[in-house]
């Protein structure tokens, strides 16, 4: 009888004691030109991430020529006094460089990605960028056509036509935030060279922008880069824009844009509420997430596990525009797509369960279940510099102090199921929601004025 071989097998790891984690906070300083810059050393992150923040907001866009921000924002990378537009693409890749902007309600931001290694020369691309942008006509006009042509695409998707028609209808037409945030076609026919450097030389100046360099910085004197790159650009001194109080009517209505023979309705419910000032803002975050933030929350148990309406819905909190005062706002909204037939049921069904959570309130499992998912994941959530540094990038747009993000996590810990359950349904009225539902009106009109919760409009789609 052969005698069986025996195996030594290695000690099983066994789980070494838990860390204590915080989101990281940065160093504060000001260059000679009036830059504010924030720093943030992460050993290990070789890819270092530069946010870039102009104080150069929407609501500053002169009157007819909304869009004009973003194609500013997207021509910074088509060349400098330097380098042409291709020379400066060719720049960017030889360095191993990514760079992205954009126009919001806050400002322009632009962010730069960069091998540690090659940061002073993707600080000094940026620099160049933002210094002396060509702004030449013939890619101006290219940016134009771009933004034209990116119109009708939006307009065909019913979650961006959804969102479009929900800012109409939440804003007096007087304000930048009822209209699309790069532009109507109308506008943004009227952008030119011209026009984009006026709002350039009147808005965009370091002595109101920040700098938020995120990465591996051992052995990099940033100091020095900065001053070499960055501090070379020069402008007037300028002051802080003032903040205007975000005004919104959320009086209970349906809106439905028709699409004819659409064999989904897209689902957008809406209103304004608090911004991150407020001190309701974990208890908001806990309880919207509760009702809608992933796959096991209430809205998707009800529409997408028990009816199968659905292959998700989600609620969420976003910020518009922030001010320390207590103006600022953040929308908070549901949005989903349902098959057209069950689009009454599903609204009904999505309406008992903010009658149930208003009156049974949330239960102490799921407070549990989305403390762990928002505060237990949080260190994967920023392993990388990029996300570092998009979210100290957020804290300065929002007027929020350094420490706010770590605060943030402990406050949400340490919020009670009573305290997040009154928070989402204040965050949530039945009888104050702006719904908008993008679908065919022959088939869902009459089920949906037969629920009774406002009344129904419909609009033809473009």
């Amino acid at each position: 009888m052969t005698e069986l071989a025996t195996m030594d097998f290695h000690p099983q790891p066994q789980a070494g004691e838990a860390k204590p984690w915080a989101f990281p906070a940065p160093e504060r300083g000001t260059l000679d030109n009036g830059l504010t810059v924030l720093r943030c050393h992460r050993p290990g992150q070789q890819v270092v991430a530069v946010e870039m923040l102009l104080d150069a907001p929407l609501e500053a866009e002169p009157a007819g020529l909304d869009g004009v921000a973003t194609i500013m924002a997207r021509a910074f990378s088509e060349g400098t006094d330097k380098h042409s537009a291709e020379e400066f693409a060719a720049e960017l890749e030889r360095c191993g460089g990514t760079l992205d902007a954009y126009a919001d309600h806050p400002g322009v931001r632009l962010s730069l990605e960069v091998p540690a290694s090659r940061l002073a020369k993707g600080l000094g691309l940026i620099a160049d960028a933002l210094r002396a942008p060509a702004f030449a006509d013939s890619e101006v006009e290219r940016l134009v056509r771009n933004r034209l042509d990116e119109i009708p695409h939006e307009l065909a998707n019913p979650s961006r036509r959804a969102a479009k028609e929900l800012s109409k209808e939440l804003f007096p037409a007087s304000s930048r935030m009822s209209r699309p945030r790069q532009g109507s076609e109308e506008t943004v026919t009227g952008i030119d060279s011209a026009t984009v450097r006026a709002f350039y030389e009147q808005h965009v100046r370091p002595a109101t922008a920040t700098a938020v360099v995120v990465g591996d910085l051992t052995g990099v004197d940033l100091d020095a880069l900065l001053g070499d790159t960055l501090g070379t650009w020069t402008g007037s001194a300028g002051r802080p824009r003032p903040i205007p109080a975000v005004v919104a009517d959320d009086t209970g209505r349906v809106v439905i844009v028709d699409r004819p023979g659409a064999v989904q309705t897209q689902l957008l419910l809406g209103r304004i509420g608090p911004d991150r000032h407020d001190r309701v803002w974990p208890a908001q975050v806990l309880g919207t997430y509760c009702l809608g933030g992933t796959l096991t929350s209430r809205l998707d148990r009800v529409l997408r596990e028990e009816k199968g309406y659905t292959y998700g819905v989600r609620a969420f909190g976003q910020v518009l525009r922030s001010a320390p005062d207590g103006t600022g706002a953040a929308l908070l909204a549901i949005s989903g797509s349902v098959d057209t037939p069950n689009t009454g049921p599903a609204l009904d069904d999505l309406w008992t369960v903010l009658r149930t959570l208003a009156a049974e309130g949330l239960t102490d499992a799921e407070r549990d279940v989305a403390v762990q998912n928002l505060v237990g994941v949080a260190p994967l959530k920023y392993e990388t510099a990029a996300a570092v540094a998009s979210t100290l990038a957020d804290q300065v747009e929002q007027h929020l102090p350094d420490h706010y993000q770590a605060d943030l996590y402990r406050q949400l810990a340490a919020t009670g199921t009573v305290e997040a359950t009154a928070a989402v349904v204040n965050a949530f009225p039945v009888d104050r929601l702006v719904t908008v539902l993008v679908g065919d009106a022959a088939q869902i009109k009459a089920p949906v004025e037969a629920l009774g919760i406002g009344e129904v409009t419909v609009v033809t789609a473009e």
